[in-house]
């Protein structure tokens, strides 16, 4: 019976996958994946819990993934305008922690739910991590892509309207040109930081430890020309919305429900906020203020790298100020989890 009800879940996954990215849904295999396993859940049809060590598994991968986006050139672009980067990318980590305290004041919210569900940067490894960190991944994991969603959205009108852009258009995502298994060993490497990290006691060590030897790795120009093979990202970003999508209850449900109107107004805020900090960079570094909002927006990398493409800006430099931030980003939630430690035990009993 176990295996009917997995098998269900990987064959609806996989329909809902290729439905979505038929129209250009971003991630559409954690979408479909947190999608699926949400209806069997509820409907009591699927699996009940994803076993720790595929968890572990995807989020490694996910690691990867974002390590390899940190590339000598992305430092070279920084290196001269560090500190105006630097001050921005904390600006963005306040407005979220903010705009993510305002969040926990909802009830069956924690502030540190709150503020890992509005963090502008890296949604798929904070939602990986949040349950880790303590977190309820439920929420965290719809109101991350729930923001993806609407500065995707979004995006091309701004840039277009707001900023000028001539053109805007779909761009395209270039990978490593070495053969798949060339990023299968890549990824092999790189995972072995995850134990390490975890006996070090590093929060949330199956991502972080893999990013950190992927980084170096990229940095050093070490990595052959390789990248994490698509479906084996697919399949981890499918784990990871399993992982929150097998936990839904109606509760739950009626949880996140209750918190979308309050969630998407304080997503508006934060592109607000985004924006006026990227006409900040602007002034500071003199790059142009369309360059300055693609930098500081704060929606998916790869959405804003085809933006910045289409429309001739500085792409070097808008992806380098946006891994930045990821990066900031995805090192601080550890240390906000520790600081909210208190505070898990209660926030589960809530909420399971």
């Amino acid at each position: 019976m176990t295996w009917v009800r997995w098998g269900l879940l990987a064959a609806l996954t996989v329909v809902v996958t290729l439905a979505l990215g038929a129209v250009g849904v971003p991630s559409p295999a954690l979408f479909a994946g947190l999608g699926v396993a949400t209806v069997l859940a509820l409907t009591g049809l699927g699996p009940t819990t994803v076993a720790r060590q595929a968890t572990g598994g995807a989020q490694a991968v996910i690691g990867v993934v974002i390590g390899l986006l940190a590339r000598p050139e992305t430092l070279t672009a920084v290196a001269a305008q560090w500190l105006p980067v630097l001050l921005v990318s904390l600006g963005t980590l306040a407005a979220s922690m903010g705009a993510g305290l305002l969040l926990g004041v909802q009830r069956g919210v924690s502030p540190l739910t709150g503020m890992l569900a509005l963090t502008a940067g890296g949604a798929s490894g904070l939602t990986a991590i949040a349950r880790d960190l303590g977190g309820d991944e439920r929420i965290v994991s719809v109101i991350q892509y729930l923001r993806v969603g609407l500065v995707t959205a979004t995006m091309p009108i701004v840039a277009a309207a707001v900023f000028g852009a001539a053109h805007v258009g779909v761009g395209a995502q270039s990978g490593g040109g070495a053969p798949w298994y060339v990023g299968l060993a890549l990824v092999a490497v790189c995972a072995l930081g995850a134990p390490v990290a975890e006996k070090l006691k590093v929060p949330a060590g199956a991502l972080l430890g893999p990013m950190v030897i992927a980084m170096g790795l990229s940095l050093g120009g070490l990595t052959f020309g390789g990248s994490a093979p698509d479906l084996l990202v697919d399949v981890a970003y499918a784990v990871i919305g399993w992982q929150a999508g097998v936990r839904f209850t109606r509760e739950a449900l009626r949880t996140v429900v209750r918190v979308l109107p309050l969630a998407t107004a304080l997503i508006v805020v934060i592109m607000g906020v985004c924006a006026a900090l990227g006409l900040l960079l602007s002034a500071l570094t003199g790059v142009t203020p369309l360059e300055g909002y693609l930098a500081t927006n704060p929606g998916g990398i790869y959405a804003v790298l085809a933006t910045a493409i289409s429309s001739g800006g500085d792409v070097t430099f808008v992806v380098a100020v946006q891994v930045v931030r990821v990066i900031l980003m995805l090192l601080v939630a550890p240390l906000l989890a520790r600081l909210a430690g208190p505070r898990r035990q209660h926030h589960h009993l809530r909420l399971q």
